[in-house]
């Protein structure tokens, strides 16, 4: 975060926000914990409940093992229900069948050598 560290963000999780335009602290508290969250997340990155602990605990400045229980399952509740409406990932199409072939000599066939050898 360029304008000033923020409390509970590492390196990574600070590129992560970057990359979704979340570089200051206005703009996380604009955003909120959940919305930061799930702009990770859509961007295709794989965070933890932790980072969305993190970013709340950045925002009411305290380290992210202080955020109360009550408020912690309300955010994850809130993450969850955001996740349940994302669009199912895409994925690759079915590969065709896998079918094996064995090369070499078989009954009444030339078992692949020259005569010469």
């Amino acid at each position: 975060m360029s304008a000033r560290k923020l409390r509970n963000i590492g390196p990574k999780s600070a590129a992560w926000l970057r990359q979704v335009g979340l570089r200051t602290h206005e703009d996380l508290a604009a955003a909120g914990p959940v919305e930061a969250y799930m702009r990770v997340r859509r961007a295709g990155f794989k965070p933890g409940l932790n980072l969305l602990y993190a970013i709340e605990g950045a925002l009411e400045d305290c380290h992210w093992q202080e955020v109360p229980e009550a408020r912690r399952a309300e955010l994850v509740a809130a993450a969850e229900a955001a996740i349940a409406e994302l669009p199912p990932p895409r994925g690759k199409p079915a590969a065709a069948p896998v079918t094996t072939i064995h090369h070499g000599a078989g009954p009444g066939e030339a078992d692949g050598r020259d005569d010469d050898e």
